[in-house]
């Protein structure tokens, strides 16, 4: 199939679409490149011996997208482009929700003009909200609690109704949790911009010296070392969902809703150890106070994705680490090293 990838040359993107040349899709990438960069696509190229289509593009801008449409016989959509950082959408709400909800109806309007009728949607575990117990299943009533989590939650509604009007759409959302890690070969990886929002990048940054240290937020909750538990999923395990979840709906019409996660929890310091055994010696560290709005625990029940789409995480936490740690040693400054 010829796959349309929208935030294509991002950490998660990018992986994606090594995946979907290795299995024999061809792909055509739109990125904006506001928070990425075209040299991804050009180290995919080298990975996968072929190379992705791109186009420079804001899915914002109604012609441009309609262009690319117009230009390439498309079969599928993965949609990944959007703002993403919790903090920023709290600060500049309206930028997200022009950037994340217009951005996809633009998306979604183009795809039916040219009978365009399958989606992968990138969602997020933002989602449940702080109401839901753990595990997360995907029967639950979500309720994200902030702008970011509200700009997917609605995303999910709009998809929603439109499988439930049109019975053509075939739909996938994938709730995911924490990606870490990056390509075995260290060619490709996250390449946060700024100050890293994330734990594991933060902690390569610390490892590389771009960083003085980790803070740690919060080391007095009700958890095993006291630090919060997340459920961390191998980026190369996250691209091989989606490509098993293109190929589930391609064949059958409807919505369909899977968490994507290894269905346990890692608390920070058990992150930080690991990576330090990847690295080869201590990193340093100081445990500040709480951070206002983290949870102390969270992880996936990802046993539908298992029965359904045959998909299950095969990488470890100290994979993750080791390969996080190959692509920011080789890369320190990420894609312009």
């Amino acid at each position: 199939m010829r796959i349309l990838v929208t935030g294509g040359t991002g950490y998660i993107g990018s992986h994606t679409v090594l995946s979907l040349l290795e299995t024999g899709h061809e792909v055509v990438v739109v990125d904006n490149l506001v928070n990425s960069s075209e040299e991804s696509l050009r180290r995919v190229g080298e990975l996968a011996g072929k190379t992705a289509a791109f186009h420079q593009v804001d899915l914002v801008d109604e012609a441009a997208l309609e262009s690319v449409f117009d230009q390439h016989s498309i079969d599928a959509v993965i949609h990944f482009a959007g703002l993403k950082a919790v903090g920023e959408s709290v600060q500049e709400p309206l930028n997200y929700y022009y950037n994340n909800i217009v951005g996809t109806l633009n998306l979604l309007r183009a795809m039916d003009k040219h009978g365009v009728r399958s989606i992968v949607f990138s969602s997020s575990a933002t989602v449940y909200g702080e109401h839901n117990p753990i595990p997360y299943v995907e029967k639950m009533e979500i309720g994200a609690n902030n702008p970011y989590g509200r700009t997917k939650e609605q995303i999910e509604d709009i998809l929603t109704d439109l499988g439930a009007a049109d019975e053509r759409w075939h739909i996938a959302l994938l709730r995911y949790f924490n990606p870490v890690g990056a390509h075995p070969s260290g060619r490709i990886g996250e390449d946060p911009q700024g100050i890293p929002n994330n734990l594991v990048p933060y902690i390569a940054q610390v490892a590389v010296g771009r960083r003085e240290k980790l803070m740690v937020f919060g080391g007095d909750y009700d958890t095993p070392d006291g630090t919060c538990l997340r459920d961390y999923i191998h980026v190369v395990d996250l691209a091989e969902g989606h490509v098993a979840a293109l190929d589930y709906v391609a064949a059958r019409p409807g919505v369909h809703r899977w968490n994507l996660g290894s269905g346990k929890g890692t608390s920070v310091l058990e992150m930080l150890h690991a990576f330090e055994q990847a690295v080869g010696h201590p990193l340093p560290y100081e445990i500040t106070g709480r951070r206002a709005g983290d949870l102390p625990a969270f992880w996936a029940d990802a046993s539908s994705a298992l029965a359904d789409l045959s998909w299950s995480t095969t990488k470890t936490v100290d994979q993750m680490c080791e390969d996080h740690w190959r692509w920011q040693k080789n890369n320190p400054f990420g894609y312009n090293s």
